[in-house]
């Protein structure tokens, strides 16, 4: 799928849009700048739905003994939280309570939100990620330390798990639950349509979207071909690393913005589709390689690739010149090829046939990287 040039620096792309909410605002940005939008709400237009008795019996749950350090994981989760409370007459004990603990937040939206009710923290990760949260609390002794966890929307009951084998006692505060899209018809159109590569690129601003839109695909039974399509040929587009990070467990590639913000996203991909689709030039081991679209060119001469061997050429591309490992080139391959190794080997000697036998080179006991030059 190649674009017409044209002075709108999206028209001719078409974009899956998956957020319920902003959805309008975020379609607006996109087709004022020529895009063509399939919408498909992965969630629900109001996700958090709250569970008022058990948000108040796990309240009371943490007003039975002093909290050691609190997790502040979302604003919105907070702040449900802290309203919920005052409506149970609860919210000016609960702040006392949890102002003498040892505060973390995971990001800048949570700290504002703790600021905004008279809470202050000590600490919050750089990078916006829970992950980097754990890892803080893992590089400390734990033993005896009660923890709360305010939860994100999707259960960390896994990461109390890992946090309570350290020693500590952990509570996790479930303030409401992710559902999703009522209807979910769009998206399972969206599905198909990654699958197929008939989307240049779908944009993602909640990390449970993906996880919405990787359930359908594998009701629909392509979710290997939706990661295959999201590896070589769409884009996926998220609107900070937090979202981003749900992706990871997949193998696929992501992008975002240096701030977390619908226009930077989007802006990000008036640079980023236009210049895939003028295509990609490598020098690699002396010669010259081209992709535009799904053709490559060797020296200005199209050589044709079976499935399996243009996988794992889109997969040594997401980073040329860094090693890629068998087990990774493995889950690029297309579904229905053998799952060994001996799969991977079979379709890297078929690309260094078609590329020349020092395109590809081979880093002992690592896997694969592309020759190219510094």
């Amino acid at each position: 799928m190649t674009p017409p040039a044209t002075d709108a620096p999206l028209a001719g792309f078409r974009i899956g849009v998956t957020a319920a909410r902003k959805a309008d605002e975020q379609i607006g940005l996109l087709e004022r700048r020529g895009a063509e939008v399939v919408h498909a709400p992965a969630l629900s237009v109001d996700p958090n739905r709250i569970d008022e008795e058990g948000l108040r019996a796990a309240t009371e749950a943490v007003l039975a003994q002093p909290v050691d350090i609190f997790v502040a994981t979302t604003g919105i989760g907070l702040k449900s939280w802290l309203t919920a409370a005052e409506r149970w007459g609860l919210q000016e004990r609960l702040l006392a309570h949890l102002g003498q603990a040892e505060i973390l937040a995971r990001g800048p939206k949570s700290v504002g939100a703790l600021r905004r009710f008279g809470l202050r923290e000590l600490w919050a990760p750089e990078s916006e990620e829970f992950e980097d949260v754990l890892a803080h609390l893992r590089g400390r002794d734990l033993a005896g330390q009660r923890i709360v966890v305010q939860e994100h929307g999707q259960s960390l009951s896994m990461a109390a798990h890992a946090l309570r084998r350290l020693g500590a006692e952990v509570t996790t505060v479930a303030v409401y639950r992710v559902e999703g899209a009522a209807d979910p018809e769009p998206m399972f159109g969206l599905v198909e349509q990654i699958a197929e590569r008939r989307v240049h690129a779908v944009t993602f601003t909640a990390a449970p979207a993906v996880a919405a839109m990787m359930d359908v695909a594998a009701s629909s039974g392509c979710r290997d071909e939706v990661v295959t399509a999201f590896q070589a040929d769409v884009i996926a587009s998220c609107v900070g690393p937090v979202t981003a990070a749900a992706f990871e467990m997949w193998g696929v590639p992501t992008i975002w913005p240096e701030r977390s913000r619908l226009v930077a996203m989007v802006k990000q991909l008036e640079v980023e589709l236009p210049s895939r689709a003028t295509g990609t030039t490598l020098e690699v081991a002396g010669h010259t390689l081209l992709l535009h679209g799904d053709d490559v060119l060797v020296d200005g001469v199209e050589v044709k690739l079976s499935p399996a061997p243009y996988a794992v050429l889109q997969a040594l591309l997401v980073n040329p010149g860094n090693v890629v490992s068998r087990r990774d080139l493995l889950g690029a391959l297309p579904s229905g090829t053998a799952g060994s190794e001996h799969a991977v080997e079979m379709a890297v000697a078929r690309l260094r046939a078609a590329l020349g036998t020092r395109c590809i080179q081979t880093v002992v006991k690592r896997g694969y990287r592309l020759a190219v030059a510094p």
